[in-house]
This record gives structure tokens, sequence and C-alpha cells, in this order.
């Protein structure tokens, strides 16, 4: 894992995260949560997890999805 990025809910997300995945992040933030993301790379895919809770990720066959922390 490549550690990416951090920044705050709210705020305009850093020139590294992927564009495929900001329009999900704006969907998560519309939620009304507030925090930080941290942008990481796994196996040369973007994850950006939101410390409320949140996780939005591209898999592997270029879907986007936004979904809560699994337990």
């Amino acid at each position: 894992m490549q550690l990416g990025t951090r920044w705050a809910t709210g705020s305009e997300p850093p020139a590294s995260v992927p564009a495929a995945i900001r329009p999900a992040i704006a969907e998560v933030e519309a939620k009304g949560l507030a925090g930080h993301w941290t942008l990481t790379w796994l196996e040369g895919r973007a994850i950006a997890e939101l410390d409320a809770g949140w996780e939005v990720l591209q898999t592997a066959s270029g879907e986007v999805v936004a979904r809560p922390f699994e337990d």
C-alpha cells in the first residue's frame, strides 16, 4: 500500500485524487459527514477512507463503490 494524502471534508480534494472517484466522495460528503479523508493506493487503485466510517474505492473492473466500513 502506498500512502497518498489527507484532506478535510468540505475542502477541495488534492490533485492526486483520481477524477473517477471524486463524484462519489462528493456524494458521501453530501450526507453531512465531517472528518478527514485519507487517500491510499492498493494494487494501483485509489482508496479514499473517511474517518467517519466510509470508503470510496475503484474496483479492478473500474466500478466506483462508496460504502460504510464493514465490521
